[in-house]
């Protein structure tokens, strides 16, 4: 069975909801993040990314990693794409043209988005209340995201999802990506073409299963 080492309130979540997309079985580890442990190296302290067990695992200490039948991997969008083309059917490759493009979006996703999109999501969206330095700092992220942004927009104003007109991994990792800037209304609402996709992609019931998990969590 396959092992996903990481708590769903992390990148994780993207390799969890994919596994109930295609109902892949998985043993869940729960390990969490060192920066929200009081002190992660204490005797008895929760398993988490600077744990030695961990760090053979992860010597870079990041979440997630997953072992699929001895095959250790990180970084979860390698992991998503891994398992998607060994497992993933209808949401997998059907073919390397598709792979390509799997590829292509979920690298733009990860390199064109999300560093501006995780600044959205730690200045704004967990209280919407910053100001002064933060303030200005979230809108600076969010015009930087305009240009990528645009692209996705005219993409998914002719395409109903990102490739093949059918929900494959490539929308999984895009949609978490987008996630973290979802929040931010004065940028959301200039693209009204991904913002119907998110709603769609984020109405699936595999979604829907991985985000109660990752609320059951404690923050």
């Amino acid at each position: 069975m396959l092992t996903l080492y990481g708590v769903t309130r992390s990148r994780a979540s993207r390799i969890v909801w994919l596994c109930h997309e295609i109902a892949l079985p998985f043993h869940q580890v729960p390990v969490i993040q060192a920066y929200r442990l009081a002190d992660a190296d204490a005797p008895g302290a929760r398993m988490n990314t600077r744990s030695p067990g961990f760090l053979d695992l992860s010597p870079a200490g990041a979440i997630p990693v997953i072992d699929d039948d001895g095959l250790i991997l990180s970084e979860s969008m390698a992991c998503t794409l891994y398992l998607a083309r060994r497992h993933g059917q209808p949401i997998g490759p059907t073919d390397a043209a598709e792979d390509a493009l799997m590829m292509q979006w979920s690298f733009y996703a990860a390199t064109a988005i999300e560093p501006d999109a995780l600044t959205i999501l730690f200045l704004h969206g967990r209280d919407q209340t910053q100001s002064g330095e933060d303030a200005a700092i979230v809108a600076d992220a969010a015009g930087r995201l305009i240009r990528p942004l645009r692209v996705v927009e005219d993409h998914l104003g002719r395409h109903s999802h990102l490739i093949g007109d059918r929900f494959t991994v490539a929308d999984i990792n895009l949609a978490e990506v987008l996630r973290y800037a979802q929040s931010y209304g004065a940028l959301m609402q200039e693209f009204p073409a991904i913002t119907a996709w998110l709603d769609a992609c984020q109405a699936r019931p595999a979604f829907r299963r991985m985000w109660e998990a990752r609320l059951a969590e404690p923050e």
